[in-house]
């Protein structure tokens, strides 16, 4: 065996340093294409007035891509892992923002009552609020009825901005319910989970404070012997 060899052998293997997502990646992209979308979906909706079917449709069409996006981008930043901390902060701001818009802007038009607009934007606001809250101690997974619910207010939200007449204006308003239903409910469910989080990190806390309170005790009785 040569020397460099036997060098090279006797040298430790450093482990692989994990390769940071740069920013401009197709997951991040999607999500500042949503941020740009959400100007473009408020003034289709306005114009002329916010009551012509054509422009309507224009911005159902603008509100849609914005709801596609947000099912693709956090797939593809898991599945092939692009998690930036752009990402973070862009992606959870970019969903609240198409949806807040979407729901003040029909309320202004006059097409969804104030109280519905209320309840959703309270229930979002606050659960990211408790999010923060929570974080030191754990994360708050999105859950199946969370993925229900906002499946359901895209949908109710996409209805109500379409011009819709007779039975389908119906509908919506059935779906609408079913949206704020699930809108409560999970939001009740992540209070639970996060009391629930901070009373199991709190008590974490405490017993490895009084961990190494006693690991201290035992060292200072041990020098003193």
């Amino acid at each position: 065996m040569s020397g460099a060899s036997a060098s090279a052998a006797g040298r430790p293997r450093t482990a692989p340093v994990a390769r940071q997502a740069g920013l401009w990646n197709i997951a991040n992209v999607l999500t500042m294409l949503r941020l740009l979308l959400v100007p473009a979906f408020v003034l289709l909706l306005v114009h002329d007035g916010g009551h012509d079917p054509a422009w309507r449709a224009f911005a159902w069409a603008a509100f849609a891509i914005a709801m596609i996006t947000d099912i693709f981008d956090g797939h593809l930043a898991r599945t092939y892992n692009l998690v930036t901390d752009f990402g973070k902060i862009a992606d959870p701001i970019a969903d609240k923002a198409i949806m807040g818009a979407a729901l003040i802007c029909l309320s202004v038009l006059g097409d969804l009552s104030w109280w519905v607009t209320g309840v959703i934007l309270f229930r979002e606001l606050g659960i990211t609020l408790m999010r923060f809250w929570v974080i030191k101690h754990g994360v708050i997974p999105a859950s199946r009825g969370g993925k229900i619910k906002t499946l359901a207010q895209g949908t109710a939200v996409g209805m109500y901005v379409l011009v819709l007449t007779g039975p389908l204006a119906t509908f919506r308003w059935w779906v609408m319910a079913v949206a704020v239903v699930l809108t409560v409910a999970t939001g009740l469910d992540y209070v639970r989970q996060a009391v629930v989080l901070r009373r199991a990190g709190l008590a974490r806390e405490r017993a490895e404070r009084a961990e190494r309170a006693e690991r201290a005790e035992r060292a200072e009785t041990g020098e003193s012997r």
